[in-house]
């Protein structure tokens, strides 16, 4: 992957990707995969990649941020119980423990299985969350909660969960919180907002951890540059884009092209 093309289109990709819940690490994965990069160096350059559209969403979702850092010194001397502040300290630990157990498991998962098998497994991975999204849209919620610590344990499971690829972030973090009886514009923004700590942190373990193979320093900067202009253009676009096609639909077609390409190459 020498040419700064490539680099290039997997950073659009992943800034488009990012928003939509069909799992953009396991697609990029899946990609990269399909394209003779060893499946270890595959997830790290997918993982990588996230580092970007946190960016993104750091951006986007500045004004929620700051107010939450606001509440800080008033949740710290007892003067207000702070619920989001709260909601988001206990969802990002807990994803912060699962995910690092699933990131072992995964590595585990690679190290054992050959290619096609680890394609095999993302492409089921992806069905199970197609049908996940689907019972969760089938809820419906006219106002929110306040936010639980309940809430926060689940939501953060779901999403340390998702470092696995073929598990979608997005949609099993917003899927969960809608069942929880949010609705659909507060599960998206705690779902990004949330994404921000998980998604650096994600980044930055495959990079100490396994490297970034595959692209060379220029082009994992340019790749990362990439998906943080692309994803926050997007952003806006492909979330009211969400709230009109069913990709739970999506995720369930991916997914039976991704095991039967899988098989394929068994």
């Amino acid at each position: 992957m020498e040419s700064m093309l490539l680099p290039i289109i997997f950073g659009v990709l992943q800034g488009i990707f990012e928003w939509f819940p069909i799992s953009s690490e396991g697609n990029i994965t899946v990609i990269l995969t399909a394209l003779g990069q060893q499946p270890g160096s595959a997830v790290s350059l997918a993982l990588f990649l996230h580092l970007g559209t946190a960016v993104s969403a750091t951006a986007y979702y500045r004004a929620t941020i700051w107010d939450v850092l606001l509440s800080i010194p008033e949740w710290w001397h007892g003067e207000t119980a702070s619920t989001p502040l709260v909601f988001y300290v206990i969802a990002t630990l807990t994803s912060g423990i699962v995910g690092i157990s699933c990131y072992v498991l995964l590595q585990e998962i690679i190290t054992a299985f050959a290619g096609g098998t680890v394609v095999v497994i993302i492409g089921c991975l992806l069905i199970f969350v197609g049908l996940f999204q689907r019972l969760s849209a089938t809820t419906q919620t006219v106002s929110s909660p306040d936010p639980r610590l309940s809430d926060a344990l689940l939501v953060g499971a779901a999403q340390g969960i998702a470092i696995l690829p073929g598990i979608t972030r997005s949609g099993m973090t917003t899927g969960t919180l809608l069942l929880r009886g949010y609705d659909g514009a507060d599960a998206f923004e705690y779902s990004f907002v949330l994404s921000i700590p998980a998604a650096v942190g994600g980044g930055l373990l495959a990079g100490i951890d396994a490297g970034l193979q595959g692209f060379t320093p220029v082009g994992a900067f340019a790749a990362f540059l990439t998906a943080a202009v692309v994803g926050y253009l997007s952003i806006d676009v492909l979330l009211r884009l969400v709230e009109r096609i069913a990709f739970w639909a999506v995720c369930l077609g991916l997914g039976g092209f991704a095991v039967v390409g899988g098989v394929l190459v068994l």
